[in-house]
Order: C-alpha cells, then structure tokens, then sequence
C-alpha cells in the first residue's frame, strides 16, 4: 500500500521530469486561457492580501498574482518546478500540499490549481490549507470534475506527453464532482460556491481555431461565475475559513 511518503516521492519524480518540457506550450492558446481565468478568478480576492500557492509549479500563476497581493508565497514538491520559479525571482519552498511548513492562520488566501487532483490524501491538503488560512481569509481549491467535457476528452482521448518517455498516466489523477467536494470540506470551511474553468471547450486543439478560439475564449469569461460553473473541467471551490 502506498504511503503520503512514497506517494510524495512518485509524485516528486513525476514532476521533476515534467519540468523540463512544462512551459513548451504554456504562454499561449488553451494553457494561457485557462491560466487567465485562473487568475482572474484569484485576483479579487488576492489583492493587498498574504497569498500562498499550493503546487505552484514554475509560477507562472503566482509571478501575475504576486504584484497585487502584500506577500506572494508558494510551495511544491518539485526541485525542478522550483528552480524556475526561483529564476522569476519568486518566493517559494520545497513541501508537500499535505505538509505545509508554516504556522496557523499565516495567509489570508491559500490557492491551488491543476494540483489536488494528484493527491491521494485530499482530506489532509485541505485541512492544511485551511490550517494556515486566517480567520475571515479564503482557500481556493481546484478539483477535476467528472461533470465536464474535459473528463469525457481525458476518457476518450490519449494521455497527453510530459516528455519523451512518460504520459500524463503515469501520475494519480482523481476527478472529484460538486457533491464529492461538498461532502470532503473541512471543519473551519465554509463552502460559498464555486467557480467553473473550462465548461465549453470540448478540446485544446480548438482554442488554435480562427474565430472558434475568440468565441470560446468570450464564452469561457462569461461561464466562469455563472450556474454553468458546476460543468466547468477545472472547478474551483470557494472555501471560507470562520
């Protein structure tokens, strides 16, 4: 059976060799719509306050969060996701989501994208997020959701390349609906909604169409915050910690 150690460590090597290739698409088409609605839906919150992200990657997310807010910190378990990071000249550590090596009530928002998916233990990421959340501040936590086209592209589709020997199958994936997030909050959390990433492309391919990709770019802002959130492929939580 597999421990949060080795899980930790799979997941490390995982990553570390996706590095290498992360940002070859990133910057541009269907990456950098999500990464902008990503942002977009952080920002209101984020402003002027102590923002923290979990698995932040090569901070590409935090680099555009970072002059807004009054601390941008990020952590993940990658050495090699981090080096990059570093390099933006980004504020970030080596640790696990579930591991958060920070005291009680630290930040005023605690973020994560694209990385809970990939936690076997999510109960113990979430009850940490909300650990170093201060009293009024907000975790934002985004899940896969199986109510989406995004899941039905990933069971019908191949498992995309993160290098030349290794697919996106090689790491745990979870894909979590509304109800499931609704049941895993925390004590100290209070679920007030969420945000949908992602509810009309039915591809990535089709963000590279003439005019489709305008349109879909149009449509995707417009979903975000509407009752179509809960079909979005990316779902972000909106968790309030009291």
């Amino acid at each position: 059976m597999a421990t949060p150690e080795t899980t930790d460590a799979a997941n490390r090597a995982y990553y570390d060799e996706f590095s290498r290739w992360y940002e070859r698409e990133r910057g541009r088409g269907y990456h950098q719509l999500i990464d902008d609605l990503e942002v977009g839906v952080t920002l209101p919150f984020a402003r002027n306050r102590r923002v923290l992200e979990v698995g932040c990657g090569t901070g590409l997310i935090l680099q555009r969060l970072a002059p807004h807010a009054s601390e941008a910190v990020g952590i993940d378990l990658s050495p090699g996701m981090l080096e990059t990071a570093r390099s933006r000249g980004l504020t970030v550590h080596e640790a696990s989501a579930t591991a958060l090596p920070f005291e009680d009530g630290r930040f005023d928002v605690v973020c994560s994208f694209k990385v809970l998916a990939h936690v076997p233990d999510i109960a113990q990421a979430l009850r940490e997020m909300g650990r170093v959340c201060a009293p009024g501040g907000v975790v934002l936590a985004e899940f896969y959701n199986p109510w989406s086209l995004r899941h039905l592209a990933k069971r019908l589709g191949p498992a995309g390349k993160i290098s030349e020997g290794t697919t996106e199958a090689a790491v745990y994936t979870r894909f979590d609906s509304p109800r499931d997030i609704a049941a895993m909050v925390p004590p100290g959390l209070v679920l007030e909604g969420f945000r949908g990433v992602r509810v009309f492309t039915p591809v990535a391919a089709a963000v590279k169409v003439p005019v489709v990709g305008s349109l879909l770019r149009r449509a995707e802002s417009l979903a975000v915050d509407s009752p179509l959130s809960r079909f979005g492929g990316f779902l972000i939580a909106v968790l309030r910690r009291v």
